[in-house]
């Protein structure tokens, strides 16, 4: 009988945010995969490796996901990731693939699932706190009331139109458009605070849009709200 996939989300950074679902999944399955070319540069085996120190007792796969929009390569990725893992699943061993916040939100891992069910495999997705959900938290701060919309948008593709939208956006993903991005706010004179890296030990926080730096790193998240809020 064929292993099953889980695809757990382990939070934004902070260790203490993993659901005890989400760790006793990872304590259960024999082979628990990572993203990226060597596990020790993976944010998500950090995060779970500060909540459960025997990590790397358990045999890791470790995925590579090339930070490229390059459609074939990605696909070649996607599809190379879920043969590996398949490899394993069919050695009859249950694999947890550790993905960061939830993976349901601008997750990579979704690509490997969708293969591995297409390929007649058992999936589960195990839900994590989301990064916006944890940097509205950090900041004491509430992220939408009574009717106000919700806007998540990946800040590197579509910031000018996003502005426009009423309610709350959450910019993710800003990443190296980062300089564009503050343009736009000041531009637009939004209100706007940005956590760089929430709840991990290098965190920082930028409370206003002419705080925000020119370079980022890729973990860095913005969240706007109308005026008067």
């Amino acid at each position: 009988m064929a292993g099953k996939l889980y695809g757990l989300g382990v939070g934004p950074g902070d260790p203490e945010l993993l659901t005890l679902k989400a760790l006793r999944l990872i304590r259960e399955s024999e082979v628990l995969a990572v993203p990226g070319k060597k596990k020790e540069e993976s944010v998500a085996y950090k995060i779970v490796k500060q909540a459960y120190p025997q990590i790397d007792e358990k045999e890791i796969l470790e995925i590579d996901f090339p930070m490229t929009k390059d459609a074939e390569h990605l696909e070649e990725s996607h599809r190379a990731g879920a043969q590996k893992i398949a490899d394993v699943l069919d050695q009859g061993k249950d694999v947890a693939f550790l993905t960061l916040g939830d993976p349901t939100v601008y997750s990579t891992y979704i690509y490997v699932h969708k293969k591995i069910q297409s390929m007649g495999y058992e999936t589960e997705i195990v839900s994590g706190i989301t990064s916006f959900c944890a940097v509205s938290a950090r900041l004491n701060m509430g992220l939408v009331e009574k009717s106000e919309p919700l806007h998540v948008i990946p800040a590197s593709y579509q910031i000018e139109e996003a502005l426009q939208l009423p309610g709350t956006k959450v910019l993710m993903k800003a990443g190296k458009k980062i300089g564009k991005v503050k343009e736009n706010l000041m531009k637009h004179d939004e209100t706007a605070v940005m956590i760089e890296n929430c709840g991990m030990e290098d965190e920082k926080i930028y409370r206003s849009p002419e705080e925000i730096p020119d370079s980022a790193g890729y973990y860095s998240l913005i969240i706007v709200k109308e005026k008067g809020e």
